[in-house]
């Protein structure tokens, strides 16, 4: 007997979640982490262009972008994404008021270096692009 895939653990499934969620509130929430996903913490030379370029993107699209970390100084954090031209609309902070409280964080989507980054990373990726390419389309 075959055994039935979860909705969410089918291919592709993220992505379209993302697309429905953007077409109906024009908007998505993204959580970043900041060591080793858009910060060389670790000073092993990485620059992380990639997903900073993404987090531009994002926000070019209207996407809030909500900087989940541990770094002990949340003034750098601002002042480093700032220097850097990360869109950050907030440090551990919600990106949307919630009508309850939690101490789980709200995003639709986040970009971190331990929580399949990969996957994340070509899922918004390529939501930028159908959203760039079918603007002012029904």
């Amino acid at each position: 007997m075959k055994e039935k895939v979860d909705r969410y653990l089918k291919k592709g499934a993220s992505y379209k979640r993302l697309l429905a969620e953007y077409k109906k509130h024009n908007t998505l929430v993204i959580g970043f982490d900041f060591n080793s996903t858009v910060h060389d913490y670790y000073k092993v030379g990485e620059s992380y262009e990639m997903v900073r370029r993404l987090l531009r993107d994002l926000k070019s699209i209207n996407c809030k972008c909500i900087c989940w970390t541990t770094y002990k100084d949340p003034e750098y954090v601002i002042k480093f994404c700032k220097e850097n031209n990360i869109p950050c609309d907030g440090v551990n902070c919600e990106g949307v008021p919630l009508p309850w409280k939690s101490r789980k964080p709200f995003f639709n989507i986040l970009l971190d270096d331990r929580a399949g980054l990969l996957q994340t990373y070509n899922d918004l990726t390529k939501l930028v692009k159908h959203i760039t390419n079918n603007e002012g389309k029904n």
